[in-house]
């Protein structure tokens, strides 16, 4: 269950500072090397091309969460999409609900802009996300595989 004091709201650029450390701790959770200024840089410039929606979970004035969603659009239903890329919450506030909350408010943005679904994908091994997910409805996908090619 959410406490009171813990607020979902849409990021603003005005949030970056809120963010970026946050962003950064996301990272490293995936063993990526801390860059403060290279989060700094990327998030700033996904708000200036209008790029992706943060949704920002704060207990009073500290931020101890966040979900990023990147539009894009599926070709068969002719519709938009949206990938929810990123979610993080510190470790000292989770268990309370913040997680569900950041995914409630995702789904609301998604279901107001007309967006047919949400697709994320984790790594197999982060089995407590995907509890999170499948404990909110969402549904793993057992039609397609997924492939990447390193560029």
């Amino acid at each position: 269950m959410l406490k009171a004091e813990v607020r979902v709201r849409q990021a603003t650029v005005n949030d970056l500072e809120l963010i970026v450390p946050l962003f950064d701790a996301y990272r490293q959770f995936y063993r990526e090397p801390a860059d403060p200024e290279g989060a700094r840089q990327f998030l700033l410039r996904r708000f200036e091309h209008n790029q992706s929606v943060i949704f920002l979970a704060c207990d009073g004035l500290s931020a101890v969460g966040f979900t990023q969603l990147y539009p894009s659009f599926s070709s068969t239903a002719m519709a938009r999409i949206l990938i929810l890329n990123d979610l993080f919450v510190m470790a000292r506030t989770r268990r309370r609900g913040v997680g569900a909350a950041l995914l409630d408010a995702a789904a609301r943005y998604g279901r107001a802009i007309g967006a047919t679904r949400l697709a994320l994908s984790t790594e197999v091994a982060n089995t407590t996300a995907q509890q999170l997910y499948e404990g909110c409805g969402w549904q793993r996908d057992t039609t397609f595989c997924s492939y990447q090619l390193a560029l």
